[in-house]
């Protein structure tokens, strides 16, 4: 195979992962225009369209699906054998991919990521910010953060965070206004901040515990977002209760801005994880990003 040919079917697979030109060719490094001209030589030499173009989108036709699942991991493999002779340099080095939540980003891979960086500054990280249950092998991440109770049987699970606990919150001037839920049934009277979860495509249930018994209760409010972070903020401003991460909500609960109610049915739940799969051959710079991530309590 010619190395036109090779380069050719790496911009056209980042095309197909991104769905975009524009994504691609920030990717890659070149000009949307550059790019764009070549998938059309690479479609005229095999003499097949690879990918359906409208103004709004770009999607893989059969024939490009089939050479995404096809030579896709090869070319990954390839991409990873040649991080790996980073191991005959001092320093590691490589780009490692991580789906993961806004939250598990801010409490537990920035804090850490900010210092292991600094030490390797050969090793790029990229971060993205999703709440949905990203397939890591086919979206071609490195590796994902989930709940312990989340991560598939065939995945490497190291946890990156002690056990946490969802609690319900809401301003002071909002639960003055009337009766405080006593139960858990009790928030279908109340307007609640919702969470809409991309994967299920529903709003997400809260979670408590009672004598062991689980629980789920399905709430109603004036307001839904994507991410746990804009749903702390509203119920601050008085919109209504919120289910959100303890240790977030602490810094409001001390200073009075949140007071938090349903205390005893909180259900503890196993921390979060680092997954990657099992079958993989990961980079001196992997290894040395999941040492750094672990847990130590």
């Amino acid at each position: 195979m010619r190395r036109k040919d090779i380069n050719d079917l790496i911009a056209f697979l980042e095309v197909a992962k991104e769905r975009s030109f524009t994504r691609a060719a920030a990717r890659i490094g070149v000009s949307q225009s550059a790019l764009s001209h070549t998938i059309r030589q690479l479609e005229e030499r095999l003499e097949i369209r690879l990918l359906t173009r409208t103004t709004r989108s770009v999607s893989p036709t059969e024939a490009g699906e089939r050479l995404l699942e096809r030579i896709g991991p090869h070319l990954d493999g390839i991409a990873t054998e040649l991080d790996a002779i980073g191991t005959l340099r001092d320093k590691p080095s490589g780009t490692i991919r991580i789906t993961a939540g806004d939250y598990q980003v801010r409490c537990y891979l920035w804090p850490k990521l900010r210092v292991f960086l600094k030490q390797y500054p050969d090793i790029r990280i990229e971060l993205s910010v999703d709440y949905g249950l990203r397939d890591i092998a086919a979206d071609r991440f490195d590796a994902g953060v989930r709940m312990g109770g989340q991560v598939a049987k065939d995945m490497i699970a190291v946890r990156i965070g002690p056990d946490l606990r969802f609690v319900v919150v809401g301003a002071p001037a909002y639960l003055d206004s009337r009766a405080p839920p006593a139960t858990p049934s009790d928030l279908t009277d109340h307007a609640c901040v919702n969470l809409r979860l991309p994967t299920h495509g529903g709003l997400y249930p809260w979670e408590f515990e009672d004598g062991g018994r689980e629980i789920k209760v399905r709430v109603e409010g004036q307001l839904i977002f994507d991410n746990i972070y804009d749903i702390l903020a509203a119920a601050i401003d008085g919109f209504g209760l919120a289910f959100v991460p303890e240790d977030i909500a602490r810094p409001h609960l001390e200073r009075g801005e949140l007071r938090m109610v349903l205390e005893d049915y909180a259900a503890v739940w196993e921390g979060f994880h680092l997954y990657y799969p099992s079958r993989r051959h990961h980079s001196p710079a992997f290894a040395l990003l999941v040492k750094a991530l672990r847990h130590s309590g």
